[in-house]
């Protein structure tokens, strides 16, 4: 636009030339040259106009030149100004958000469908949003954090409560008998293999006579076969008198936790000892990256995604109820306006030191940039009317004779 002004501004110099060269070369050479004079004249002035706003024409120091780098400080103050006053007042804002839907705009974004492609410029809807930030969270200060966390949340429970509860929930339910099967099923195997130290032990602790008769042998089959048939026993039967020992002693234990303080020291010492582990750490670190990563994989999975279904709910529960949805709109106003009110000056405060931290070629840029092609238009105009002006003029002579 800058070329285009320029070269009709020099097309009327070419013109104005030729009717200077060719004065009587037609009737209406005057005309021509009246018009050509005065768009010159038009043109130019437009010119030194329009440079005069962002430099200083023919770099010449003319007064009240290059008026926005001069005047950038100024401008930013006013402009800072002008936000505050139009938009980031809490009666303004809350006055233009009356008859803003920001529940309903809220809950179709939160009930829009999940894309069908994973690409990220099909991305819709809440749940893909929080898993990029969920995403965003692999960063070892993170992992320290939940770490930490989950050091202290640990640190402050009480174990023995939860062993009490659990033991007794197993109790109750029956539980423990596979544990005792399977510790009757580790004794049976481990009395067979041990059998020829047994026997060896006893024939050391028998004298020399007994073992002469082979009493060792007879007394080492005996506590074995006892041991065994107890063992056997006690598996078939679940109601063995030594398997509803071992439940009240279960039951007993529960009872101590719940009771005793050092029964409860001990729980919470293995608990002490078990913070303490480096392997504590690691064990964190992998859980929170599991979690982590499952929850990345639900959010982008369209099909198994419960959090963006439950999401979507939220939305149409919105959507659909109209009392809920004026609550809502009410109370977003109110936080709205109020964060301008909180807000409101620092952000004027911004943007006033923004525009003042700018050097003068940027703000010339940035604002030639974004009005510079109308101002060009302003050029043409100028050189257009006033060529036409000067028709008007010699007219107006001709007339006068």
């Amino acid at each position: 636009m800058r070329l285009l002004a320029t070269l009709l501004l020099a097309v009327m110099a070419l013109l104005f030339a030729a009717t200077l060269a060719w004065p009587q070369a037609h009737p209406a050479v005057p005309w021509l040259r009246a018009f050509a004079e005065a768009a010159m004249v038009g043109g130019l002035a437009d010119w030194f106009a329009v440079t005069a706003l962002f430099r200083r024409p023919l770099g010449l120091p003319i007064p009240h030149t290059a008026i926005i780098p001069e005047q950038k400080d100024r401008l930013g103050e006013t402009l800072a100004t002008f936000l505050k006053d139009n938009f980031l007042k809490p009666q303004v804002v809350a006055r233009r958000l009356d008859d803003t839907d920001l529940a309903g705009a809220i809950a179709r974004w939160l009930a829009a469908p999940a894309p069908a492609s994973p690409a990220p410029n099909r991305r819709k809807g809440l749940a893909p949003l929080v898993a990029r930030l969920v995403e965003g969270l692999d960063d070892p200060a993170i992992a320290r954090l939940v770490e930490d966390m989950a050091r202290g949340r640990l640190d402050a429970m009480k174990l023995s409560p939860l062993v009490a509860d659990a033991l007794d929930t197993m109790v109750a339910k029956g539980r423990h008998e596979p544990l005792i099967d399977a510790a009757i099923d580790w004794g049976l195997a481990t009395l067979s293999d041990e059998a020829p130290n047994i026997r060896d032990k006893v024939s050391e602790r028998t004298n020399w006579l007994l073992r002469l008769a082979g009493a060792d042998e007879s007394m080492s089959n005996t506590v074995i076969s006892a041991v065994q048939r107890l063992l056997v026993e006690m598996k078939q039967d679940p109601w063995h008198p030594v398997r509803l020992r071992l439940a009240d002693a279960l039951k007993q234990y529960a009872f101590d936790l719940r009771h005793f303080p050092e029964t409860q020291d001990k729980v919470e010492g293995f608990k002490a000892d078990l913070l303490a582990n480096p392997a504590m750490g690691g064990w964190v670190k992998g859980l929170w990256d599991a979690a982590r990563g499952a929850l990345v994989k639900g959010l982008d999975d369209p099909a198994g995604n419960r959090l963006g279904g439950a999401l979507a709910a939220v939305g149409n529960r919105i959507e659909g109820d109209a009392a809920l949805k004026r609550a809502l709109n009410a109370a977003l106003r109110r936080a709205l306006a109020g964060l301008a009110r909180q807000h409101g000056d620092s952000i004027v405060k911004l943007v006033s030191e923004t525009v003042r931290g700018w050097d003068a070629a940027t703000v010339t840029d940035k604002v030639e940039q974004a009005v510079g092609r109308d101002l060009q238009f302003i050029r043409i105009n100028g050189t257009l009317i006033g060529g036409s002006i000067g028709l008007a003029i010699h007219a107006a002579v001709m007339l006068a004779g």
